[in-house]
């Protein structure tokens, strides 16, 4: 195997214009990176790969970070996308990972191998010692390597494995349980080799620095920042050392120093407290001006030579939380409008590089999110790193998500508990110095309860754990951890209507801060259920800060809608029009800007993500809820709905504009502009000025589409400048073009022929004949007979009910498709008039097509004015129903009757 040769890095940040003698030639720590010339195989069968003697000559030969895991792929369709199906690997098991490495002699120094994450189990091995194991797939872990390491050739290796935790697994009490998201495996994150002086900040510390800031006190004259300094003094003597901290401004210049004296017993661990008075204070504002202070911690020994430094950026700002005006930053109320974030992407998993995290930080902050919520699990450096530096603001949490006990048991095991606890204090002191994170989050949808299905939970008798001692567990240790930031969790299910005998327990007191993920108008309700239900809760405890963690709806970009409100949705199969996703935003956004006393709130998600749970809208086992793809290549029309309603970003969009070949020739456009005035011209003639747009929505009702192609362009006005966006929409040349409507269907469907979706209709309910997907049961169809269209006819309106279809005037020949869906002949009689004439009497499918499930038929001609053509459905027995609708041409000449009977 290709030896790495170790190249050492100084891991030192002395400040600009800043000197410090006793540091100026010492070397502290030397920190290298573990990156190139790995071994990897993913095999649970592998045994022995510790052993030095092992040959893995025939492994692959990667860089970390790395993971084989390849998951979720988009349908085929007219967008190229990123990942195939020939690259999918969602294996789930052991993998190994070995490396050969030189190092230097240590000289009285200790080692300490660092990961910042191996998913979700590693054990490690250094020339054949054992180091350790670390359950976890998030955290950082080290392990002392001191006595293992030797001077010259070494040979690490670490077996990772991610499977699933059931009984009998080696993970089975890892968190996550469960979870909609997939727990990717292997080295994802870097790992690198540390070098220390005996006497250091302790690097075993639960990965945190040993160094633990916060601002104790904020005022425009002075700021207080308490200051906890873990040590670790691995010599067989004790030793007192001085532990000094300085503060220092974006300039370089000091601007806060303290010290202390320590005696160090000897190899052990223990803490130094000191305090910092900075005058003049400059706050850590947000986006506005994320200004941060440099803080330097060094331990000094006895003769004054500098043993260990941990430098480290700092905001000094006060946050706090109000169940009446929200959250508040440096004293002032500030909005938080995050997303939810994932850390995976298309073709590369989690092992994704720092500028893939800057680019989808850039993305965020250009559509104007200045929160984001890190779910479900603890992230990355980078992502802390840059919401410090942006001004972003945080909310972490641990991956506690639904489930706490396996195989149907009722309390948790002891070491579940444990590895809970254990992840939720890497959490917290792996990111205690990020100004940007504002609170702990201990759980994510505990609360289902005996909501869900016995097969899905495996508890019996409709009896479900309860969650509240874990949660007051873990609610109790991080305030330990952490006295100045709150605790928060996310609840589902609190105050929604669930059939009788569903019991969900109240959750939200378990933490200081409420957060509810509520897809109204998704998986259940109404869209406009949710603002009264967010006061029904808040009414509930008053007292207590509460938030929005989830809301959304999925949004395939290659499925389309002319009616957003043309019939259900199908949350869990794959009708989710991406114009559907943009009803839910606008809906849920009006409701929720009209609150001013949520703390937070937070879209699901930002961008779309890998999950084996899922196979709906355009894709395989990916969740698209994203406001932007899985590659980061199409944002979404909903995007641009909030970079106009969050930004100051000038910003003009038409949405629709991958719907390119319309299925009807009048149409609705909706533009998303936060101009002052928008114009909106199609193929070169204005269609009129709209101003002052409720929520930036500009809309134009009833555009009249041309034959051909239509150019359509929108420009808004910025105080003199002009944006605009250009699409281009398609309609068929063709003159005896039909229009064709699938009845009850939100997307039009069509196997022999296109149908536009559900529109033009006034009253009645969508329906369906098919049972729909559900909590991945693929949908049923259901055995319709009589038709090639079994997509077609299975949808229908049903009830009192109109069209008012806006065609040319002429004379046209109206087919309509009929499907009765249970009842027997007898039971159901309708009309149908066009025009206000009768074309059908009396009509009973079910007796004319000879019982149900079996579509009719039924053919007239009518003419068309001015004002189209209106039909009307209007029961006499029961409700009246359609399937479909084809409206085609005969001539462009109007006659002197407005309508002929039905044959």
């Amino acid at each position: 195997m290709k030896r790495l040769l170790l190249a050492t890095t100084l891991a030192i940040a002395v400040a600009p214009q800043v000197v410090h003698a006793q540091a100026e030639s010492t070397q502290v720590r030397r920190q290298t990176a573990l990156t190139d010339n790995w071994r990897f195989r993913q095999d649970d069968a592998v045994a022995g790969a510790e052993a030095p003697s092992f040959n893995d000559q025939d492994w692959q030969r990667v860089s970390v970070p790395h993971t084989w895991n390849r998951v979720g792929v988009y349908l085929p369709g007219p967008i190229a996308r990123t990942q195939q199906t020939t690259d999918v690997n969602k294996a789930q098991g052991v993998g190994w990972y070995r490396l050969s490495f030189a190092a230097p002699k240590l000289d009285g120094k200790r080692a300490y191998l660092q990961f910042d994450a191996a998913s979700r189990a590693a054990k490690v091995w250094l020339n054949g010692i054992y180091l350790g194991e670390h359950q976890g797939g998030f955290s950082r872990f080290r392990l002392d390597a001191t006595d293992a390491l030797r001077a010259g050739d070494n040979l690490l290796v670490v077996r990772t494995d991610n499977s699933k935790p059931a009984p009998g697994s080696a993970t089975v009490d890892n968190l996550p349980l469960t979870g909609d998201f997939f727990v990717h495996g292997g080295l994802y994150r870097p790992a690198s080799l540390v070098l220390t002086n005996a006497i250091h900040f302790d690097m075993l510390d639960f990965g945190g620095s040993g160094v633990y800031a916060r601002t104790a006190s904020l005022s425009t004259d002075k700021a207080d920042i308490a200051i906890r300094a873990r040590l670790r003094n691995d010599l067989s003597k004790a030793r007192p050392v001085r532990v000094e901290a300085r503060l220092y401004d974006a300039e370089g210049k000091l601007a806060a120093k303290a010290g202390t004296e320590v005696a160090l017993a000897a190899q052990t661990a223990q803490d130094a407290s000191l305090s910092l008075a900075l005058t003049n204070p400059h706050p850590w504002n947000g986006v506005a001006d994320p200004y941060l202070y440099r803080l330097e911690t060094d331990v000094i020994g006895k003769d004054g030579k500098l043993l260990d430094r941990v430098s480290t950026a700092f905001g000094v700002r006060r946050m706090a939380f109000d169940a009446d005006k929200g959250f508040l930053l440096n004293g002032k109320p500030y909005r938080l409008k995050g997303v939810g974030y994932h850390q995976d992407r298309e073709g590369k998993g989690w092992a994704v590089a720092p500028a893939d995290v800057e680019e989808d930080m850039a993305i965020l902050r250009e559509m104007g999110a200045n929160s984001i919520r890190l779910t479900h699990y603890q992230h990355g450096q980078t992502i802390h790193d840059l919401a410090d530096k942006y001004g972003i603001i945080l909310w972490d949490e641990i991956p506690l998500v639904s489930a706490w006990t396996t195989g149907g048991a009722l309390e948790p095991t002891p070491a579940l508990v444990e590895n809970a606890k254990q992840q939720l204090r890497e959490l917290i002191r792996q990111n205690y110095n990020h100004a940007s994170v504002a609170t702990w989050g201990i759980a994510n949808e505990v609360d289902f309860g005996n909501s869900f299905p016995a097969f899905l939970t495996g508890y019996k008798d409709g009896k479900a754990p309860d969650p509240m001692p874990l949660l007051n567990t873990l609610n109790q240790l991080a305030h330990q951890e952490d006295p100045g930031r709150p605790t928060a969790l996310a609840t589902c299910c609190e105050g929604r209507v669930f059939a009788a005998g569903v019991d969900v327990p109240t959750t939200a007191e378990a933490a200081d801060l409420g957060g509810a993920n509520r897809y109204f108008g998704w998986y259940f309700g109404e869209t406009g259920d949710l603002g009264p239900h967010l006061d029904a809760l808040r009414a509930k405890r008053p007292r207590q800060p509460l938030s929005v963690t989830e809301y959304g709806a999925g949004g395939g970009v290659t499925i389309h809608t002319d009616d957003v409100l043309g019939g259900p949705i199908d949350s869990r199969g794959r009708i989710q029009p991406e114009e559907f996703e943009s009803h839910v935003h606008e809906t849920a956004w009006a409701a929720l800007s009209q609150r001013p006393w949520l703390w937070g709130t937070w879209i699901w998600n930002s961008f779309d993500f890998a999950t084996t749970i899922r196979h709906e809208g355009d894709a395989d086992d990916i969740n698209t809820k994203g406001l932007v793809t899985y590659d980061r290549k199409i944002r979404k029309d909903a995007w641009y709905f909030y970079k106009a309603n969050w930004s100051d970003s000038p910003t003009v969009h038409i949405n629709g504009r991958r719907y390119v070949d319309r299925a009807y020739p009048v149409t609705e456009v909706r533009v998303y502009s936060n101009g002052a005035t928008t114009d909106l011209t199609l193929n070169g003639e204005s269609l009129g000025q709209r101003a002052n747009c409720p929520q930036h929505v500009c809309v134009w009702p009833a555009v009249r589409l041309a034959p051909g192609e239509n150019v359509l362009v929108a420009r808004g006005s910025f105080g003199g400048r002009v944006a605009e966006d250009r699409i281009v929409w398609r309609r068929p040349t063709d003159p005896t073009f039909p229009v064709r409507i699938d009845a009850g269907s939100i997307v039009g469907a069509g196997k022999t022929v296109a149908f536009g979706s559900d529109a033009f209709f006034q009253g009645g309910q969508a329906q369906s004949a098919n049972t729909p997907a559900d909590y991945g049961r693929p949908l049923v169809r259901a055995a319709i007979s009589g038709t090639d269209e079994v997509d077609v006819a299975a949808s229908y309106r049903q009830g009192r009910f109109s069209y008012a279809v806006p065609i040319a005037p002429g004379r046209y020949r109206v087919r309509l498709t009929f499907v009765e869906p249970s009842l027997a002949s007898g039971e159901r009689r309708f009309d149908v008039r066009a025009n206000g004439a009768p074309v059908l009497q009396s009509l009973d499918v079910a007796a004319q097509a000879g019982g149900p499930l079996k579509a009719l038929d039924k053919t007239f001609e009518v003419n068309a004015g001015v004002e189209g053509l209106t039909l009307q459905f209007i029961p006499t027995l029961g409700e009246a129903i359609v399937s479909a609708i084809e409206i085609r041409p005969v001539s462009t000449v109007i006659s002197d009757s407005t309508a002929d009977r039905g044959r």
